[in-house]
């Protein structure tokens, strides 16, 4: 069932804050140590691996005698600047026991946002591997806001197995798997060993944030699979606690829940514009502009477009949204908003006339868009 994994030559390997703190109570460099020694042996055996590690904050809370979680986020920034001391430094004493560098990489969604510094970020992790150095990926904490943040690290580790081309993305957690409904609370629930991701039944099944150390939850693994699969990656969700899990996941055991991905991956420009978390605009499309996109594979015209929402520049990443807000597509405008606005609903042959010169017959031409 697993031996999808058996092939895998490049993985990212997330870990969650309640792993890598011991549910807060301060670093576990025994959970650590164990992660390094399989990672390692992976590398041996020729795999590259990416290690998205969350515990920044988690462990500057616990340096800083927090209890509870901070809401500000200059308290959240403050934390992540004291415990990431303390997390790269444990990680980069577990890996030199065998041998190994270990890289620091620390993101924001504006690094990949930006198409220049996406592949920049490509060009360094993937020189990083050349080297067999692990890099180690958390989302910049300390200087993230509102505005740029990846929101949860299960996000961040999908983010970089489409950037890396990896074959897989593993998320570790302090659960065995995705069940049909939350164990904790409904004993009948079973575990899921096999899906493809993308299902809508999976959010279904799956809960809200898991504890107070964290910020991410069930869901957000979910969503993170299907992020993954873009790129043609499957995704095991499985259990921090188990004993080699890694290499067993890799010898082709069936651990946790496999989430597959089809068949079918996107072109990487496409893929990054579907990466795209926070978007410049929207687009309100009507019935048939969303048909057309859809069923038609054709370019989103400006007849379509019912409203324009927010402020923008030509060449943005906006999102097409239908009526009732659901997403359809991500986009580069060949207009900025007020031009948009001005031609939104009116055929393309308008265009001249509606703003006093020419321009491209398409708000969105089909090469610069994706569908969601």
């Amino acid at each position: 069932m697993k031996t999808v994994l058996t092939q895998c030559k490049r993985i990212v390997v997330k870990v969650g804050s309640s792993l890598v703190t011991n549910q807060g109570a301060g670093l576990d460099l025994a959970a650590l140590g164990n992660w390094a020694r399989q990672i390692a042996a992976l590398n041996t055996g020729g795999c590259e691996v990416v290690l998205v590690s969350s515990g920044a904050i988690a462990e500057g809370m616990q340096r800083l005698g927090w209890s509870t979680r901070p809401t500000s986020i200059h308290a959240l920034q403050a934390a992540a600047a004291v415990g990431q001391m303390g997390l790269v430094q444990a990680y980069e004493s577990c890996f030199r026991k065998h041998s190994l560098h270990a890289a620091q990489v620390l993101l924001t969604h504006a690094d990949l946002a930006d198409r220049e510094r996406y592949l920049n970020a490509r060009a360094t992790l993937t020189t990083l591997l050349s080297l067999r150095v692990i890099p180690i990926i958390n989302e910049n904490d300390t200087v993230v806001t509102d505005e740029i943040k990846f929101g949860d690290n299960d996000t961040l580790g999908a983010l970089v197995t489409n950037l890396i081309d990896a074959d897989a993305l593993v998320i570790l957690t302090d659960q065995s798997g995705l069940y049909t409904a939350d164990p904790r609370k409904n004993p009948q629930a079973t575990l899921v060993s096999e899906a493809q991701a993308g299902d809508a039944q999976l959010e279904s099944m799956a809960g809200g944030a898991g504890s107070s150390i964290g910020r991410g939850g069930m869901i957000t693994k979910i969503l993170a699979a299907k992020r993954a699969a873009r790129s043609g990656a499957h995704t095991v969700i499985a259990s921090g606690h188990e004993r080699d899990v890694l290499l067993r996941l890799l010898q082709g055991e069936s651990i946790g829940t496999l989430l597959t991905a089809p068949t079918l991956t996107l072109a990487a420009r496409k893929q990054w514009l579907a990466d795209h978390l926070q978007v410049a605009g929207k687009l309100v499309l009507d019935a048939g502009a969303i048909k057309a996109l859809r069923s038609e594979g054709k370019s989103l015209l400006p007849i379509g477009v019912k409203s324009v929402l927010g402020e923008f520049g030509r060449g943005a990443v906006v999102a097409c949204v239908g009526e009732d807000g659901q997403d359809i597509a991500r986009g580069l405008t060949n207009y900025n908003a007020e031009e948009a606005r001005r031609i939104a609903h009116h055929s393309s042959k308008k265009i001249e006339t509606l703003l006093g010169y020419g321009g491209d017959e398409e708000i969105i031409h089909r090469d610069n868009l994706v569908l969601l």
